[in-house]
């Protein structure tokens, strides 16, 4: 069975095709199922976010020729499509509404089983296919996201999240600051490779239990940088090493509670190298497996959406939507979301 996964929810718009057989166990890390994905990411002006007035508007413009390209390097037409499926939320209301459009026409005019996908949820079912891991204490840290969840009972469960601003918008609004668009994470970890002293600037470490607060270290960084006289490169390695060093104290709070052997990161931010170089050795010092979803698909993908979906209906169909029914929800907490599957 194929399914196609459709992915809207901030800058990226994105589809993928993948199929459902011999190598759709879970804990197969075989990547041939994924027959297809292919994106296109809206870019903001030097020095702005993501609009998502505007950003809806790429997702407009792009989402044909996306969707047409999917289906060629899959090598199959929409007829072929047994299930579709796409990111309900959480997200900007206005992409993840150009996402349910394109899918709810689809659907009602080839009568395909429609599946809505909790953004989050895919991150990790994907991260936990592709790198063949079982119930993993799971960091998810991207521009919407920062918190650690553990799977009990049908559900993921936060067990530790930020209490203010998540990780990517940290870096998102110091990299605006700097004169760079969203996203800004690969552009401050450029930056911070160019420190020449190392040197750390004092700036707010917050962590209350597993949590975590971002807010005011984004405070104390903004004035750093309204003063010429400090080095940026410093500022930026600075800013990393801080708030990594919370995230890490935080995960290492959470394996020595739970004792879990498995540890996963998955989410856009977890492609800085700095960041998981820490979380490696930390889940060395606790003898738990370190893993990270594969650079391809760690940010936004239509295949997360795809491979949750497709999940999601096969071990319970009742969870298809008629296309009039099908919404959005911009917070959509993953935590709520039932797991059938697990």
């Amino acid at each position: 069975m194929l399914c196609l996964g459709i992915e809207s929810t901030a800058h990226t718009f994105g589809c993928s095709i993948i199929e459902i057989g011999k190598n759709s166990d879970a804990g197969n890390a075989d990547k041939e199922f994924i027959m297809s994905e292919v994106r296109d990411i809206y870019k903001a002006s030097a020095g702005w976010g993501i609009h998502p007035r505007d950003a809806s508007k790429h997702h407009i413009m792009v989402a044909t020729d996306i969707l047409k390209k999917c289906l060629e390097e899959a090598g199959v037409g929409i007829k072929d499509i047994g299930i579709i499926s796409y990111s309900a939320g959480p997200g900007l209301g206005p992409c993840l509404r150009i996402g349910a459009v394109v899918s709810r026409s689809l659907a009602s005019f080839h009568n395909i089983p429609l599946i809505p996908v909790n953004h989050a949820v895919g991150h990790i079912e994907l991260g936990i296919k592709l790198t063949g891991s079982e119930n993993p204490l799971t960091l998810l840290v991207s521009g919407g996201h920062t918190m650690l969840l553990i799977y009990y009972k049908n559900k993921w469960r936060i067990f530790g999240e930020t209490l203010d601003i998540t990780l990517g918008q940290l870096f998102d609004q110091v990299g605006r600051k700097m004169g760079f668009s969203s996203p800004c994470g690969s552009k401050i970890e450029e930056v911070s490779y160019l420190s020449k002293g190392r040197m750390v600037y004092p700036l707010p470490y917050i962590i209350k239990g597993n949590d975590v607060s971002f807010s005011g270290l984004l405070s104390a960084v903004k004035t750093l940088l309204n003063d010429s006289d400090n080095d940026v490169h410093d500022i930026c390695f600075s800013l990393q090493e801080t708030a990594f060093s919370i995230i890490v104290e935080a995960v290492e709070r959470a394996l020595a509670f739970t004792g879990n052997k498995e540890f996963l990161i998955v989410g856009g931010v977890s492609a800085n190298k700095r960041l998981s170089n820490m979380l490696e050795t930390a889940c060395d010092i606790h003898n738990s497996n370190f893993n990270s979803c594969p650079m391809r698909f760690c940010g936004d993908n239509g295949a997360q959406i795809a491979w949750t979906g497709a999940q999601m209906y096969l071990n319970s169909p009742s969870s298809s939507v008629k296309p009039e029914n099908a919404s959005v929800n911009q917070s959509w907490r993953l935590d709520s979301v039932h797991i059938p599957w697990r």
